[in-house]
C-alpha cells in the first residue's frame, strides 16, 4: 500500500503540474493520473488501497467542508438563504426529470431505471464545486451578493438530497415499496445534521480553551467531525441525520466563537495532498472502458439533462440581485459531476438491476465530460462574470 499512495502522490502532482503549465484546472491532471495509474489501465494501485479508496476519499471531502465552513460568513449567507436552500434540490430535480423523460426515447429504460440513472447523475460534485467557493470567497470576489456561499451551501446539501432519492428509487426498481416517510427523512436530515454540528461547535470551543497550538485544534476538529460523520452510520437505523451539514456548521460555529484565520491556513495545507488524494482515486474509480460501450446517445442524454439542470439554477436565481453573467456564472459552477458518480455509479450494477451497466458507462462518461467542463468553466468565468469586492 505505501508504493501505492507513493505513486498516487507523485502521478497526481506530475499530472496536475502539467495541465497547470497548460492552463488547465489541476483537478483534471489529477483525475488522468487517477484513470491511467488505476485497475482499468496500468493497475498500479495496490487492491488494498483501492478497498479503502471509499474512505479516504471521504476523508478528503471532510477536510474541505471544514476549510468551507471556516470560510463561510453567515451574514452574507442569509442574504441568498433562500436561494441557497433552493439549489439544494431544485436542479437536481430537474435533471432527474430529464433523465426520466427523454432516458426511454434514448436509451430505452423504462422510468424507474431512468429515475435511478438520474440519480446518480443529478448530483453536484462539492470536491470540484467547493475548494473553487472557498477561494472565491478568500479573494472576495462575488461575496458582496453571496454568490460562492450560495453556491458552496447549495452543493453541500444537493448531495444528501440526491443520494436519499438514489436509495428510494433503487429500491423501487428492485421491487420493494417506498413510503412518503423516506423522502421526509431529507429535510429531517439536515436540519439535524445542522443542528448536531451547531452544538459539536460549541462544545469543541470549550476544548480549544484548554490548547492555544493550532495543529492539535486542527487535528481535534478533524477527530469530532469524523465523529459526526460515524454518527450518520450510526443512527441511520433509528433516525436521519446528515454528516456533511454537521460538519460544516461546526466548522462555522468554530469560525464564530474563535479566530479561524490560522485553523483556516492550516487546513489550506492539509487541503493540498488531500485534494490529489480524492481526485485521483476518483479517477481510479472511473473504468474507462465504458465509455466505448455508452455511444452518441448517451452523450446526448447527459447535455440535455444538464440543460434541465441549469433551467433549474436559473429558477433559483429568479428574484436576486444577480445579474445575467452572475446567473450564468451559477449555472456553470453547477455543472461538475465527480465524487458522487464515482461513489454510486456501479451500485445499480452491483445490485443485479437490468440497468446497471448503462448507468455505469453515463455515469463514468458524465465524470469525464462535466469535471473538466465545470472546472474550467469557472475557473475562466470567476473573473469576467463576478464583482471583486
Amino acid at each position: 500500500m505505501l508504493l501505492s499512495l507513493a505513486v498516487v502522490f507523485i502521478a497526481g502532482f506530475f499530472m496536475a503540474d502539467i495541465f497547470g503549465r497548460l492552463k488547465l484546472p489541476k483537478i483534471i491532471g489529477m483525475l488522468v493520473a487517477g484513470i491511467l495509474t488505476g485497475s482499468y489501465v496500468l493497475d498500479w494501485l495496490d487492491p488494498s488501497l483501492l478497498e479503502i479508496s471509499a474512505e479516504l476519499r471521504r476523508i478528503a471531502l471532510i477536510v474541505i467542508l471544514i476549510k468551507a465552513g471556516l470560510s463561510l460568513n453567515l451574514s452574507d449567507l442569509k442574504k441568498v438563504g433562500i436561494p441557497a436552500l433552493m439549489m439544494s434540490f431544485v436542479p437536481a430535480c430537474l435533471e432527474i426529470a430529464g433523465y426520466m423523460i427523454f432516458a426511454p426515447l434514448l436509451l430505452g429504460l423504462t422510468r424507474t431505471e431512468s429515475a435511478v440513472m438520474g440519480a446518480v447523475l443529478s448530483a453536484v460534485s462539492p470536491a470540484v464545486v467547493v475548494p473553487r467557493m472557498v477561494n472565491l470567497i478568500e479573494e472576495k470576489t462575488g461575496t458582496k451578493k453571496g454568490i460562492p456561499q450560495m453556491i458552496m451551501a447549495g452543493a453541500s446539501c444537493d448531495d444528501i438530497f440526491v443520494i436519499v432519492l438514489f436509495s428510494a428509487f433503487t429500491a423501487m426498481a428492485q421491487g420493494d415499496k417506498v413510503s412518503i416517510s423516506d423522502f421526509a427523512d431529507i429535510p429531517v436530515s439536515i436540519v439535524l445534521g445542522v443542528i448536531l454540528g451547531i452544538i459539536s461547535g460549541f462544545a469543541i470551543t470549550l476544548i480549544f480553551r484548554t490548547t492555544g497550538d493550532t495543529v492539535i485544534k486542527a487535528v481535534l476538529m478533524l477527530s469530532l467531525s469524523f465523529l459526526l460523520i460515524t454518527a450518520e452510520d450510526s443512527l441511520k437505523k433509528y433516525i436521519a441525520v446528515s454528516g456533511l451539514p454537521a460538519v460544516v456548521s461546526m466548522a462555522c460555529i468554530v469560525k464564530i466563537k474563535n479566530n479561524s484565520e490560522p485553523l483556516s491556513r492550516v487546513f489550506g495545507k492539509i487541503w493540498i495532498p488531500a485534494e490529489v488524494l480524492l481526485f485521483v482515486l476518483v479517477g481510479s474509480a472511473v473504468d474507462i472502458r465504458y465509455t466505448t460501450q455508452a455511444g452518441a446517445e448517451a452523450v446526448a442524454m447527459i447535455f440535455i439533462a444538464l440543460t434541465f439542470r441549469a433551467v433549474g439554477v436559473l429558477i433559483c436565481t429568479v428574484g436576486t440581485e444577480f445579474n445575467r453573467k452572475e446567473r450564468l456564472f451559477c449555472v456553470i459552477a453547477y455543472l461538475p459531476k465527480a465524487t458522487v458518480q464515482a461513489s454510486i455509479g456501479a451500485v445499480p450494477l452491483s445490485l443485479g438491476l437490468p440497468c446497471g451497466k448503462i448507468v455505469l458507462s453515463v455515469a463514468v462518461l458524465a465524470i469525464i465530460i462535466t469535471a473538466p467542463l465545470g472546472a474550467i468553466g469557472i475557473d475562466m468565468t470567476k473573473v469576467r462574470f463576478l464583482e471583486k469586492e
